[in-house]
């Protein structure tokens, strides 16, 4: 094993004990979750984006990713579409944690466009977050995704990152609840991959808000 991939495998190594070791103490002093609103009732218009579909989450789907509430729903403004969906878990004691896209996407078809990938900076009201930027294509299908992990009013982009934040909740909130938030802007027939990727960028910048103030803090 090269010395990169040795020290790579210690990074994860070390990770997964600090979460285990987390999560015991976590599981030892009990969690004190905040309940969350449905995510249902999330607003159905917000930013000059409207709601056109609530799609249903098969069964299947639901068994693999154990959240604890779903949400996915199609949204169009006046020149452009995305989907919003959100996983949100109230614990991750049990093993329940959000899956990456980056993992899940690969899985459904779908192949990465590798030039596209990578984090960017999303200009929001009082400074900006950064998220993660995925272009994928199935078939001659190209689509933008955009995704963050939000845990208690903080937005993490790196899954690294997500596991230390995790283990420094579940020692000082004695919580662990989190979510996946997912952006996919499909890019149509003339459209171009850019301006695919300026649309889903405005409609994180539009759902952001509505998202940050419905997941528990």
């Amino acid at each position: 094993m090269n010395t990169v991939l040795h020290n790579r495998y210690l990074q994860i190594v070390t990770i997964l004990l600090l979460v285990q070791a987390g999560l015991f103490y976590s599981a030892s002093r009990g969690e004190s979750t905040p309940l969350p609103a449905p995510l249902a009732g999330m607003p159905s218009s917000f930013g000059g984006w409207r709601l056109v579909r609530e799609n249903t989450v098969d069964e299947e789907t639901q068994a693999v990713l154990k959240a604890d509430d779903l949400l996915s729903r199609d949204f169009v403004s006046s020149d452009a579409g995305a989907n919003l969906f959100i996983a949100y878990f109230k614990s991750q004691r049990t093993g329940q944690s959000p899956h990456s896209p980056k993992n899940c996407l690969p899985g459904s078809g779908f192949q990465p466009v590798s030039e596209e990938t990578g984090r960017i900076d999303l200009p929001v009201e009082g400074g900006s977050i950064n998220i993660n930027k995925y272009v994928v294509s199935k078939g001659e299908s190209e689509s933008v995704v955009l995704y963050w992990y939000q845990s208690q009013g903080r937005v993490i982009a790196d899954e690294f990152a997500a596991k230390f934040y995790l283990i420094e909740d579940s020692i000082r909130k004695h919580r662990s609840d989190t979510a996946l938030v997912r952006v996919v802007t499909q890019v149509l027939p003339g459209m171009s991959r850019q301006q695919a990727i300026t649309a889903a960028t405005g409609f994180a910048q539009a759902a952001y808000p509505v998202v940050n103030s419905w997941l528990p803090r």
